[in-house]
């Protein structure tokens, strides 16, 4: 878990809008696992350590279905400790009757599911990073079919209780209108590297040599525009930076490529190309 702490920057915590808060709690409580850290009637912040906000799921007023072919979340995704964890879930998915994707992307074993909303959610362990293959700067990654029979070696055979207090979040993908200046935004400005292209339709990029920390794709349409305000989908999501000194050179490096960036109580907030927001805290 080393790339999800200092000195590295790496996503701390996202914000979903959903239509149906009650729903959405019964979806994410008993399904997915979590714990509800505090709610209101409006808002919950969700955990798995019973202390660290993973996600947060806000009912907008007059809240709107998720639009298609528009920018924001593809998928946000919760990285477990290990491998057996990952067995585990399988099982209770099984066990839930709960339709799953999944896939083998070589650096790391992933299922995909997606909320009462559509909102996208991939579960995945990493393999060791000692078995990650890189070639010029670019790691490799596939889209090969996951091996259940070996995972489901490493079940235990207890009852399951939810998401070990080890899961952190582990990277977000979104949807984004073009690479280019999107490219220059996540580089330039908030300093990470890109570790792959995938033709010319996805970025991967991360700091400390992660296979990524955030994904982004053209899938949606090149020029894809922003969801209403009040849709279901990305309401934000935070960067956690390591100190003091780095939020200001990265403040500093927004301003310089003509990106705004504003304060909001303890935390400062950035958007990029496509819309999408990001809280930078410390």
């Amino acid at each position: 878990m080393n790339f999800h702490r200092e000195p590295n920057t790496f996503v701390g915590q996202v914000i979903l809008k959903v239509q149906d808060l009650d729903r959405s709690l019964m979806f994410y409580q008993e399904v997915i696992g979590f714990k509800i850290l505090d709610r209101t009637n409006r808002k919950a912040n969700l955990t798995a350590d019973g202390k660290t906000t993973l996600l947060s799921i806000e009912q907008p007023d007059n809240v709107i279905p998720k639009q298609g072919r528009t920018t924001g979340l593809y998928h946000f995704a919760l990285l477990l400790p290990e491998r057996q964890d990952l067995a585990n879930i399988v099982n209770h998915f099984i066990e839930k009757r709960v339709p799953i994707g999944s896939s083998d992307h070589l650096v790391s074993e992933a299922l995909y599911l997606s909320d009462p909303d559509g909102n996208g959610i991939e579960i995945y362990i990493d393999r060791d990073p000692s078995e990650w293959n890189w070639n010029n700067g670019e790691v490799a990654m596939a889209v090969d079919p996951l091996d259940f029979e070996n995972l489901l070696t490493s079940m235990e055979k207890k009852a399951w209780k939810g998401l070990p207090a080890g899961t952190v979040m582990g990277h977000i993908h979104l949807h984004v209108s073009e690479l280019t200046k999107t490219e220059e935004f996540y580089n330039k400005g908030l300093g990470f590297e890109v570790v792959n292209r995938f033709g010319t339709q996805a970025l991967f990029i991360s700091t400390g040599k992660y296979h990524h920390h955030i994904g982004l794709n053209t899938w949606n349409g090149v020029g894809a525009p922003p969801p209403p305000v009040n849709s279901v989908g990305l309401e934000s999501y935070t960067l956690i930076l390591p100190n003091e000194e780095t939020r200001e050179e990265i403040i500093e490096q927004l301003k310089r490529i003509g990106s705004s960036v504003a304060e909001e109580q303890d935390y400062f907030v950035t958007t990029d190309p496509s819309g999408n927001r990001i809280h930078l805290r410390v």
